[in-house]
C-alpha cells in the first residue's frame, strides 16, 4: 500500500490520540472550486510515497498503548478507495477504536462509499472542502476545530 506518512500518535485531527495516515492521492477539488491554490495539503503532495505493509501498520498501532483511535487524512482517502477499505478492514480484525476520515466531499457525492462504510463498526467521517477565509468552526463529534465552518463530522456507524 502506497502513503505519504504516517504519524504514530496525533492529538491534532481527534479529540483521542490517534495514529495518523496520510493517503498520497487527492483531485484538489478545493482548489477547483474556489479557482485558487489554497490547499493546506499541497505539500504533502510533492512529499515522496512511502510504501508499508498495511499490517504492520495494524500491528503498530496496537502495539502502541498510547493511541486508542485511526484517522485518515492526508490528500484524500476516498480517492484511494481500494486501500481505503482494505485497511479498514485489517483494523476491524483487530480493535473497535474509532476509525476517522477526513474527506473534502461532501455526503451527497459520496452516497455508495459511505452506505459501505457503514458496515463496520466506529466510523466517523468529516465532510466538506475547504474553503479560504471561511469562519473555523469547533466540531462537536471530533473534538477539534475544523478549517471551515461548512465543514462537520458525523458518526455513520
Amino acid at each position: 500500500m502506497i502513503i505519504k506518512g504516517l504519524l504514530d500518535e496525533d492529538y491534532v485531527n481527534y479529540k483521542k490520540a490517534s495514529m495518523f495516515i496520510i493517503f498520497p492521492h487527492c483531485t484538489f477539488k478545493c482548489e477547483k472550486d474556489c479557482g485558487i491554490k489554497c490547499c493546506q495539503n499541497s505539500d504533502v503532495a510533492k512529499m515522496p510515497s512511502l510504501e508499508v505493509d498495511p499490517a504492520s501498520l495494524v500491528e503498530r498501532y496496537i502495539e502502541n498503548p498510547i493511541t486508542h483511535s485511526i484517522v485518515f487524512g492526508g490528500l484524500e482517502p476516498l480517492d484511494s478507495w481500494k486501500d481505503l477499505v482494505n485497511l479498514v478492514k485489517l483494523f476491524r480484525d483487530h480493535t473497535d477504536d474509532d476509525i476517522v476520515i477526513y474527506t473534502g466531499y461532501t455526503e451527497d457525492e459520496v452516497p455508495l462509499q459511505i452506505q459501505h462504510l457503514q458496515k463496520f463498526t466506529n466510523i466517523i467521517v468529516k465532510f466538506g472542502r475547504f474553503v479560504p477565509d471561511a469562519q473555523h468552526r469547533f466540531d462537536d463529534v471530533l473534538g477539534v476545530e475544523l478549517a471551515s465552518d461548512n465543514q462537520y463530522a458525523k458518526r455513520i456507524s
